[in-house]
């Protein structure tokens, strides 16, 4: 079953999670700190920014011509991710996660996902399963375009819409919490060569369990997803 075997509706607005690793002034706009955020964690996963180089306030600041402010904000969310070490009275300097680290970090997701995928099985009302459906219908277009940084833009909507459909604020919001620890490198692994049409397939497989209102199955694919996010990563981490 695909989801074309399911009957189109009037698409309506999906449905917006609050944020908990950024200010949210408005639901698409995005903020200078989350830029550079993106910008240097890009640089650090491709190892532009070797482990052990130091990241200072000041440098990063004139670099990218912004004040001091979002930058700090930036690092403290790299420091989040592991990708940064924060060092008392030293400053920061770009790390790396652990292998162990970071199993465990996609473990968790891995799970915390599941949960969602699975109540939103469950819960989601119709209007939030059309939304769902308009946003990976989007990713569907966007997997034959080859832009990863836009696929990935439009990916953090697709989960967001499964979070807020399993009507569960916690779990959302500690959802929303890991996947910020562990984004730079999920955004990473779309660099690979045929990873957004893999990654599109994979969400077929979310979303038709999800319409069908199968709990065990959403999130049975959605945890073999994120198991596979995590192995593209390590090829993408190789190759780099």
């Amino acid at each position: 079953m695909t989801l074309d075997d399911f009957p189109q509706g009037t698409v309506s607005a999906e449905p917006v999670l609050p944020r908990v690793d950024r200010a949210q002034p408005s639901v698409n706009k995005i903020t200078r700190a989350e830029e550079l955020r993106l910008q240097l964690a890009d640089e650090i996963v491709r190892g532009t920014l070797a482990p052990g180089a130091p990241l200072d306030e000041t440098d990063i600041a004139r670099r990218f011509n912004v004040s001091r402010t979002p930058v700090r904000e930036a690092l403290r969310q790299l420091v989040a991710s592991g990708l940064v070490e924060s060092r008392a009275h030293r400053g920061a300097v770009v790390a790396r996660p652990s292998i162990e680290r970071l199993k465990s970090m996609f473990e968790a997701m891995a799970e915390l996902e599941a949960l969602c995928a699975g109540l939103a099985a469950e819960r989601m009302s119709a209007a939030e399963r059309h939304g769902l459906e308009a946003i990976h219908e989007e990713l569907r277009v966007l997997s034959y375009t080859g832009n990863p940084d836009r696929f990935h833009e439009v990916n953090e909507r697709f989960h967001n819409a499964i979070y807020a459909g399993s009507q569960n604020g916690y779990i959302a919001e500690i959802t929303l919490a890991t996947r910020v620890r562990v984004q730079p490198f999920r955004r990473a692994q779309f660099r690979n060569l045929g990873r957004l049409a893999k990654s599109q397939a994979e969400h077929d497989r979310v979303v038709v369990a999800i319409m069908r209102g199968d709990k065990q199955g959403a999130a049975v694919a959605m945890r073999a997803h994120i198991e596979l996010v995590r192995g593209e990563y390590e090829i993408y981490a190789v190759s780099v």
